[in-house]
């Protein structure tokens, strides 16, 4: 073969490989959910329920292990009051306590589930006693919050294991969504490059009103971590909700069945540059056989 050939074959091969890999890729548009509502849970049950439904059925429960499908739930209700407010959360309290596959961190200190009635002052009334008046809950009667920060991210493990997961849905229930573009859940894959983001709409009431934001993906992407990023201040002792600020806490947590990550794909470039090599290799070896 005349080594004009050659490289012709070996141009085709790279051109057909940089196709491939450039449009073989390509993510399928997430499919998103999102609601505004007033105080009552009805008023963003249906769309909640949606996302139920494609985040996967059964709810499975919480132990050790992944379920082939299914979704998790978290809804803060069943945490021990001596893990609550104003006791903060231990960040894996979800992973090794109670098995559902989410561990957190945040920027700021901490994070914290609200207090019962009865225990102390409901609604983060134990940060400030003027919080109970801005939020309400979706499944009574706690909520979740960071301490010290508006963000708080969640990595996904198979639940009760240090063994890193990824879920194929996420969706957060919010209370007091009083501005546009502030609060957002960004998706991120066991890489760390972005996925996907969607904001939670604006409540519907002044205050005390429920809003909920979720995104699933159908077409094989891996969320391995979410970042929410709840209003545009945190929460805290002297900080009221006035003017600007849109303070922000979250109840419900729902996600796909964690389950054990696949090894990630090379991106395009590094396929590209290593079928390059490879060509450019047998290129010489022909050469040195003629």
């Amino acid at each position: 073969m005349k080594l004009s050939t050659q490289f012709k074959y070996a141009t085709l091969a790279i051109f057909t490989l940089t196709s491939a890999a450039v449009y073989g890729t390509a993510d399928a548009t997430p499919i998103t959910f999102s609601v505004g509502g007033n105080n009552t849970a009805a008023s963003i049950q249906s769309t909640v329920d949606a996302f139920r439904g494609t985040a996967g059925n059964p709810l499975n429960p919480n132990v050790a292990g992944s379920f082939p499908g299914g979704r998790r739930e978290i809804n803060w209700d069943g945490v021990p009051d001596a893990r609550s407010a104003p006791s903060d959360l231990p960040n894996n309290f979800f992973n090794a306590n109670s098995p559902r596959g989410a561990v957190f961190s945040t920027p700021g200190s901490a994070v914290q589930v609200s207090a019962n009635a009865g225990i102390a002052a409901v609604e983060f009334g134990t940060i400030n006693p003027t919080y109970p008046d801005l939020f309400t809950t979706f499944s009574p009667q706690r909520l979740f919050t960071a301490i010290g920060s508006n963000v708080v991210e969640v990595n996904f493990f198979v639940p009760g294991s240090s063994t890193p997961a990824s879920v194929s849905a996420f969706g957060s229930v919010f209370t007091d969504v009083d501005l546009a573009n502030t609060t957002k859940i960004d998706y991120f894959d066991p890489n760390g490059n972005l996925l996907t983001s969607i904001f939670a709409p604006v409540g519907t009431t002044g205050n005390e009103s429920l809003s909920f934001a979720g995104v699933a993906f159908n077409a094989g992407e891996q969320i391995a971590r979410v970042r929410i990023t709840n209003g545009n201040a945190a929460l805290g002792a002297g900080v009221n909700e006035a003017g600007a600020l849109d303070l922000v806490v979250m109840d419900d947590f729902i996600y796909a069945e964690p389950q054990a990550r696949i090894s990630a794909v090379p991106e395009p470039t590094t396929l590209i540059l290593m079928m390059t090599g490879l060509v450019v290799f047998g290129l010489s070896r022909q050469l040195r056989r003629q």
